[in-house]
């Protein structure tokens, strides 16, 4: 089982590297200076994101999209000694896929495509309007390239004001023990 845990982690991490790769040299080539209009979070502000651990995994049955849940070494570290209210410069990060039958097992469902990559960040600084001090941020897919979310971060707060009690993250890491 111990052996099962590794290898579908290594997979994990393996499917998250390559997207994450895949997003970088689209981000690069078509919108440089993606940014999102409410509140200026950009794209480049995750960069290296590829190397952040992952935390979770979520499925959104609504979305019909596989979620990974990734945090830099400042939030990770936080998540790890499962601190109450998350650090300054704690950057969450999501990517969501669409999902497809495997076609070597068809009674599984695997990563298809990014849709969106989402992130927030801990900065009491520039983000205490909300009375959250995160900041968030989605780029969303279209016709192959990647644009910020036309409805701003409002949905966002909106959506993880719920868990307040939380530090606004629904998201714990989940052990593999």
């Amino acid at each position: 089982m111990k052996n099962l845990t590794q290898i579908t982690l290594a997979t994990i991490a393996l499917m998250v590297s390559l997207s994450a790769n895949d997003i970088y040299q689209t981000h690069n080539k078509t919108l440089p200076e993606l940014k999102m209009a409410d509140n200026n979070l950009t794209f480049k502000m995750i960069e290296g994101y590829q190397d952040y651990k992952i935390v979770a995994t979520h499925f959104r049955t609504d979305k019909n999209e596989i979620r990974y849940i990734l945090a830099n070494p400042i939030g990770y570290n936080a998540l790890k000694e499962k601190a109450k209210v998350m650090p300054e410069g704690s950057k969450i990060v999501k990517i969501g896929w669409s999902v497809k039958k495997m076609p070597t097992f068809p009674n599984a469902l695997e990563a298809d495509k990014v849709q969106r990559v989402e992130y927030m960040v801990k900065d009491s600084k520039t983000f205490n309007a909300n009375g959250d001090n995160w900041g968030y941020a989605r780029f969303v897919k279209k016709e192959g390239n990647y644009v910020a979310w036309d409805k701003g971060s409002k949905g966002c707060i909106s959506c993880h004001s719920a868990v307040k009690e939380t530090d606004y993250l629904f998201t714990k890491l989940q052990s593999t023990h």
